[in-house]
Order: structure tokens, then sequence, then C-alpha cells
């Protein structure tokens, strides 16, 4: 199994010179890929253009997108975008998308909110694809043009669905991948239900074995408990768009938080799974996290 791990996009106070000290340091070491994901009404940085950022600081390890929400960008723009983040990262990305969880990031870009569906994700999916496959496109000229660049990886770079329930697994098999999902509480039997359900719906589409990723928030310490004080503080932070009260009853329950030994015993019972790779999300911002994991791995 591999094991990706996420850059600090949801923390306070991050600058250019921690993105790209993760960034490379990911690289550097035994992952298998660099994710981060989307997300409007908060302080972390715009997906896009961090692309480009870490196409440049890297060399080696795949880009995972966790989640782009289509719906909040125009589908030939986004199909550009994605196809520029291809070039730069030299074949190196994989798309992970979702219809997001989030009404108010649709109302602050100016989306309509009856577009947060699975339906009008799939459309627009079908959109970007026509266009990677070089099909011509309308201009307001009215002639036919292509809209490049071509995407590195022929087709376009792998798409995941970054949801995990039934009805979005069902939706996605048609045309997505594999899956990103996360594992919020380490519900070990609830994921291998869900790689179930993502191998029956890949199987009775007729395709080929879906890639099976999953994500979990960690933190480590000595045993000392300041592991799970980072994570809840963490999540705390995340969750602004719930109640104070509801984050408060569920934080403590979430995420891992513990010692090395305890996190390699958690990764290989996910491998155990079947799972084809994990993605490490970190709950602060010091780099040294991607190093003390790095030697859990070995």
């Amino acid at each position: 199994m591999d094991v990706g791990m996420t850059l600090p996009v949801m923390e306070p106070d991050l600058d250019a010179d921690v993105l790209e000290a993760w960034s490379r340091a990911v690289d550097e070491g035994p992952y298998s890929a660099l994710c981060f994901g989307e997300r409007m009404v908060f302080d972390n940085p715009e997906s896009l253009t961090l692309l480009g950022a870490v196409a440049a600081w890297t060399s080696r390890v795949r880009i995972v997108t966790t989640v782009i929400i289509p719906q909040l960008h125009d589908p030939v723009w986004l199909a550009k975008a994605l196809a520029t983040g291809d070039l730069l990262a030299k074949g190196r990305l994989t798309v992970g998308l979702g219809v997001g969880g989030r009404e108010e990031d649709y109302r602050a870009v100016g989306a309509d909110p009856a577009t947060q569906t699975r339906a009008e994700m799939a459309r627009r999916v079908s959109a970007m694809r026509r266009i990677w496959a070089g099909e011509p496109q309308w201009t307001v000229e009215s002639a036919h043009r292509r809209v490049g660049p071509p995407p590195v990886q022929a087709g376009g770079p792998p798409l995941l669905i970054g949801a995990v329930g039934p009805k979005s697994i069902r939706s996605a098999a048609a045309w997505a991948d594999g899956i990103a999902g996360i594992t919020m509480d380490l519900d070990l039997a609830a994921l291998e239900k869900t790689f179930t359900q993502v191998r029956e719906a890949w199987a009775e589409e007729g395709r080929s074995a879906p890639h099976l990723a999953t994500s979990f928030w960690f933190a480590l310490d000595e045993g000392d408990g300041s592991a799970r004080e980072q994570v809840d503080r963490h999540l705390k932070h995340y969750f602004t768009w719930l109640p104070r009260e509801v984050v408060d009853a569920m934080v403590p329950s979430l995420g891992f938080a513990g010692t090395a030994e305890q996190l390699r015993e958690v990764l290989d019972r996910i491998a155990a799974l079947g799972c084809d790779e994990v993605h490490l999300v970190p709950t602060g911002s010091d780099v040294e996290q991607v190093r003390r994991a790095a030697e859990v791995l070995g």
C-alpha cells in the first residue's frame, strides 16, 4: 500500500516558505503523493494556483487534488487549468472531485446551489474529458477551436471521486478511476464495506479494478496526549460551518492521535483491506511531522 501526505492547507498562518518546505520534504521522502483540497470560505490557498507552485517544487510524487468541486468553476476554464497543471507536473496529476458539503462555498463564488448534485458533476466531468480529448469547442466567433493545452496524460489525468456514500459510489462508477475518500473515525469495518461497494459498482459497469484510496487526520506523540490535543485543535478550527456544540461532541472520536508504532499498526490494518493508498492529513504545520511519519514508513 502506498502512503501520500497532505499539505497543511487548512492550518492558519501559512506562507509560501511553509508550503514549499512541506512540498520538498514530501517529494524527498517515501511518499507516493502530495495532496491538497479545495475550500472557498476559509483561509486556505486557492487550489489551482497552488497546483502550479507544487508542480515546480516537486519532481517525483504524484500531485492529488482531494478534492476539486467542478460546480464552483466554469468547466472549460477548469479543464484548461487542470491540463496546464498536468503539463507543469509532467504528467503527475491525479484529480479528486466532489460536489462539496458546504453551500456557503457555492454562494461565495456565485454558483447555483441547485447544481450541487452528482448528476451535474458527472456532466461537467464529461465536458472536461471532451476538451482533454481535443474535441473542438464553439468560440464567440462561432468557429470551431480547440481548448488547450493538451494534458500530458492521454485523455486527461486520472479522476477519483471524493465521496464514499453508496449513491455517490454507484454514480461515479460510470466515469471515475477510483475513490479518494476519508475515514474520519477510523472505523475500519465501515471502510471495508465501502471498498466492497466500490469494487461491486465498478464490476457492474464492466470496468477494471478501481483505485482505492482513503485518508485520515493524524498527529504523532510519545504517548503524552499532546497528539490528541493537536487533532482536536485542528478540527475545531476546520469545522467552522457546523454548530460549536456539535463540533465539540464529535472531534474527540475523529482522526488518529498516538505513537509512531500505533500509526504503523493502523496502516497495516488498512493495507490488509486491499487499500491501494492512504493519504495522511496533518493537523499542524510543523514540517517535522513529514519526517516523523516517513520514519514510520521506513
